[in-house]
Parts: structure tokens; sequence; C-alpha cells
């Protein structure tokens, strides 16, 4: 969640750090800082709680200057987001490091430092990490070797820059459990947490592996696996713009990637469905004979992307006749997992760098599944490496935290992979048909997003509503579920989903005449069911938003507002109906004087537990 930056150049880095910092804001933070050495003045730090915009000013008001740095931004784990938690954390005036992660026995070794003199200043856990470092170069210890001998004792998962004044020219990068990318310049390199910092600045890109320690200067760079061995990492061009992270003319970074989604599902499918098939080797080069031996699914994901693995239950299920499983990942990872024959497990992020998710791949692993499978939107994440095989949604990059484009391009590899599955097992005229319903999706999604202004007025209702109700029925569940995730994360109306034929089971206790009720109405099989639910609903003063089909034959009654959907075949109509939620969120959101992109204490790639 946390942002890194380093960098090591001829010229002034401080605002360069600054700069590529701004490019990590989508990450979720609530501090900020730099390092920089100076030659004259040796360590200069400046530090702020709050937005980059305060960092720059401090800077413009207390100039630093220096060709190496680092930089951060911090969302808060241990400790409260102040300025004297921020980062860098540096000791003894000598040695600076920013940090990603979670160090887990923090507690253990910040006493055992007491006991040898050292004074904590922070609630951190990333001080003890410096202090220990601190003590490794104390005792005679090269840099290097100080810093593998600390990262040795820590427990966790983690991503560090550190400078050394006793060494100035380097800075060392470590990677245990969190992603480090060195960006590869002319005269000057550079270290992220993610490439798009680095964009502006370099295209050229190594990733480090699991437990890789580099050291960069603004000439070279080394490369140590956890043994200090010398390696060699590729390196690797990058085909993003530095302006995909812009917004393009959109007032949000939100609203610009909900009306992305017709290219980005277009994109997604570009060669790799056919006349009447999905080509099966597109989820990798052995795809077919392994799904060939598959006899049931387990889902592993969380937030959105669990929400997606909910609607693709229902798919594998009904058209690949395959049992499915859909756990969230942080649940999956701690109970006693009995692994049935002939399992595919199948992940979803987008980042790929979700903890739990991919702490769950890690553990499905060593279980013998018979086969791992990332469904994922970064081609260069641990999810994707450490897969057996890959499917690769072409989202883009995605900067606002609450996911509109990721989602919607998961759910379209998703009934892919339903399609590429049942194309191993069986044959018949029902899947030729979904083909086609693949290839109508972009079509479909661009006459949905014409419902922008009418949802615009629809979302004043909820300005006076603290409280809103999403209802659907089969797999619309899952969708509710969605739209009320969307509508709390980013308007902070209390939002809740329900399987509308659970309501007299409890729910119906919680309506009134100031509920809003969001149903979401497919021309189904459980249409007429879900109609006689809205009326138990109206019979105790809810007010009725419902997004149907427009030859779904509602009728106009008080407390009733349809929002007419543009006709389309039920087998997309998840993705399809993913839109007016997405936009009704983001509307509301507006109204309500949110930030956007950017929703207090959340974070867009949630790399710890």
């Amino acid at each position: 969640m946390c942002g890194i930056i380093g960098a090591a150049a001829e010229r002034n880095v401080a605002a360069i750090l600054v700069e590529c910092l701004r490019r990590l804001e989508y990450r979720g933070y609530d501090s900020a800082g730099i390092a920089i050495f100076n030659q004259k003045k040796g360590l200069e730090r400046i530090r702020v709680a709050g937005k980059i915009d305060k960092l720059a000013q401090k800077i413009k008001s207390h100039p630093v200057s220096g060709n190496i740095g680092i930089a951060h931004t911090r969302w808060a784990t241990h400790g409260a987001p102040t300025e004297n938690n921020a980062h860098p954390h540096i000791s003894h005036n000598s040695i600076a490091i920013v940090h990603n992660g979670i160090i887990e026995n923090f507690e253990e070794l910040r006493e055992k430092l007491k006991t040898a003199g050292y004074k904590f200043q922070t609630e951190t856990d990333t001080e003890v990490i410096v202090h220990l470092i601190h003590k490794y170069t104390k005792a005679g210890n090269d840099f290097i070797h100080a810093v593998h001998k600390a990262v040795q004792e820590l427990s966790g998962a983690f991503a560090l820059n550190i400078l050394n004044c006793a060494e100035p020219n380097k800075i060392i990068a470590v990677r245990y459990g969190s992603p480090i990318v060195i960006g590869v310049g002319i005269e000057e390199n550079f270290i992220a947490s993610d490439a798009i910092a680095l964009l502006p600045v370099t295209n050229q890109f190594i990733y480090l592996e699991e437990g890789d320690i580099a050291v960069v200067s603004k000439k070279k760079v080394d490369i140590f696996n956890d043994d200090l061995e010398s390696v060699t990492r590729q390196i690797k061009i990058s085909t993003s713009s530095q302006d995909a992270a812009d917004q393009g003319g959109y007032r949000h970074f939100m609203q610009k990637e909900i009306f992305e989604q017709p290219k980005v599902i277009a994109d997604t499918l570009d060669e790799r469905i056919g006349k009447d098939q999905v080509y099966v080797e597109t989820f990798g080069s052995n795809a077919k004979k392994i799904f060939g031996k598959i006899k049931r699914i387990q889902i592993v994901a969380c937030g959105t992307s669990y929400h997606a693995g909910l609607v693709a239950q229902n798919w594998l299920e009904h058209y690949a006749k395959l049992p499915c499983r859909v756990e969230i990942a942080s649940e999956f990872r701690y109970r006693n997992i009995v692994v049935e024959p002939d399992c595919l497990f199948v992940t979803i992020s987008q980042s790929g760098e979700t903890a739990d998710t991919l702490a769950a791949l890690r553990m499905a692993k060593k279980l013998k599944f018979a086969a791992t499978l990332a469904i994922c939107n970064a081609p260069e994440s641990s999810l994707v490496r450490e897969s057996d095989l890959v499917f690769m949604v072409r989202a883009g990059i995605e900067v606002g935290v609450a996911s509109t484009k990721a989602f919607t391009a998961q759910l379209t590899a998703l009934l892919m992979l339903t399609l590429a599955l049942a194309q191993t097992r069986f044959k018949n005229k029902a899947l030729t048909n979904l083909v086609k319903q693949l290839k109508h999706i972009p079509k479909a999604i661009e006459a949905a997003l014409l419902l922008d202004e009418k949802i615009l007025e629809l979302a004043e209702r909820f300005t006076s509503k603290q409280h809103a109700y999403f209802l659907g029925r089969g797999i619309s569940c899952a969708l509710a579920m969605e739209g009320a995730l969307k509508m709390k994360e980013i308007s902070y109306i209390h939002a809740e989903s329900f399987p509308a034929g659970e309501l007299k089971h409890g729910p119906l206790a919680l309506i009134d005449k100031n509920s809003l009720i969001i149903v979401i109405a497919p021309n189904d099989e459980l249409l007429e069911k879900l109609k006689s639910n809205l009326h138990e609903v109206r019979a105790r003063g809810g007010e009725l938003i419902i997004i149907a089909d427009e030859n779904s034959d509602f009728e106009q009654k008080p407390g009733w507002t349809i929002l007419p959907m543009p006709t389309h075949a039920l087998e997309i109509a998840p993705i399809v109906y993913a839109i007016p939620l997405q936009l009704l969120a983001y509307h509301v959101a507006v109204l309500m004087g949110t930030d956007v992109d950017r929703p207090r204490n959340l974070a867009k790639s949630v790399t710890v537990e």
C-alpha cells in the first residue's frame, strides 16, 4: 500500500522524488517524506502528515538538494498517521530507510534493540529495521552485509530502500514479499514499488525477485540473491505510456476508468477468441492438457475480485458443469483445507500483489492442487510469476482505488475461462452462442454508458440518505454485493446487499420510508419472483430504484423508479449491469464531496494482511 521511491543521478533528485511520489498516490497514503544525502550537510529529511502537495510546499520553503535520495508515502499500520511516524526513518543520523509492508516480529526486535541501547522515536515497526542495520554496521560490517544480516532477522513481508552516509553513492533495495522495481536510465537509476511511478524518467525496468538485494548507484545496478550471490535479472522494456495515469479531461480517474471499459473489454478479447471458440492456449501453452483433467474449481480472491469470482461460480457450474467454490483469501488461509482431486486453483487480483491472495496461492502450491491459474492485470506481479497458468486482463493502469474497469475485465476473463473449460469437456451450440455474446460486450457497455445523465439524476436522491440496500437474485446477488461495496467505499453511505429472497428472514426489519433500495433486475427466469420480493419492500415504505431490462414489463408505481437497460443477452448481464452501479456510486460520491479516487482509510494495492 505504501509507495517507495529511490533515485541516484547526476542531477538534483528532490523534484524527481516528489513527482514520482505523486504517481503513487493511487495506492493510498496518509503521510509522506523524503531523505536526501547532501555532500556538505549529510542526510536531510523532510516529512509531513497529509498529502504530497503539503510535502512539496515544505520542500519549497526548506529546499533540499542532492544526487541521491529516497522517498515514501505511508499508509499507517503501526502508529498514527503523524509526521513523527512518517518515513523515512533514520538511525544515528547516518542511515535512512523507507519501508513497505509489515514486520511481524518488530516488538521482539524492539526490546532487544532497547537493551542494546537504541532509543526509539516512533511507534512504527519500520524503525527496528534501520536501528538493526546500524547495529550491524557499527559491528564492522559493510553496507550490504549489514543489510543482509538485518533482513535475516525480520519476519513478515517488506520492501526496503536504504541510504547510508558511510557509503553515500548507493541505495540498497530489498524485496521480501513486497514488490520492488529498478528503473534503468542513462547515468541515473531509480527504484520504486510500482513501475508507473518511473515512467516519466525511464521505460526500462528490472523486477526484483523474492529475496533479492540490489545495490543501486547512478552508473550501475548490482543484484544479489538471498545468499548474496551475484545474479542477473532481465531488463524489460515497458510499452506503457507515462500519460496512462493522466485524467484525460475527466473530472476523476474513476470516471475516466468507467468510460474506458468498452475499449478495455475489446482489448481483453482481442486475438483470444475465434468465430466459435475461445483459444484455450491464451491461458498457457499447456492449458488445454491441464483443463482436460480438471473436475472442480477453487476460486480465491479479495474485495471486488471476490465478487467477480462469485459471478463466475454461476457460469462455471451452469456452462462448464464443474463444481466451484469461491472463498475470501484471508479466510481460506486459516482453515484446514481438504483438497479434492483434479481441482484447479484460481486466483483473481488486479495488482497481483494482494497479500492475502498471494499467500493463499503459495499455500495452495504446498497443498498440491492440480494446477494454479492467475487472472491478473499486472504482468510482472508476483501472482503472475508464481502461477502455473496466467490470463492477463488488459485493463491498463487503474488509478482509482474503487475498481471499475478491472472488475469488468475480470468478469470477461472468467467467462472466457468458463468457455475454455467447457470446450475441453464437451461441445454444444450454447457455447458457440456464448462466444458471440462475448464479442458483443463492448457495444453493450457503450449502450449502458449512455444512461449516465439519468443516473446522475437518481444520485441526487442519495444525498439525504444514510442507508442504501442492494438486492438481486441468482447471479445478480454477487452484483448486488459489488454495488453495495462501490457505494460504501467512495460515498461513505452505509450500504448492504441481500439476496432478495432473504428479505423476509431478517432484512425487512431495516426497511422504512427513509430507505433507498437498489434492485438489479435482468429479464431472467427469477424476475417474477424478484417482483414479489419488491412488493414486500414497498409495503414497508422503502423507495425502489430498479435497474431492469427495458422489455421486462415493470409497471411504474408510486415509490418505484425504473432505470431501463438496453436489451442484451442474459449471459453477459453481470458485466453490463455493473456499469450503472459504478456510475451511481461515482455520482453519489461526487455529490457528497468525497475524495472519489482516494477514499479515506483505503488503498489501491493491499500488500499487507
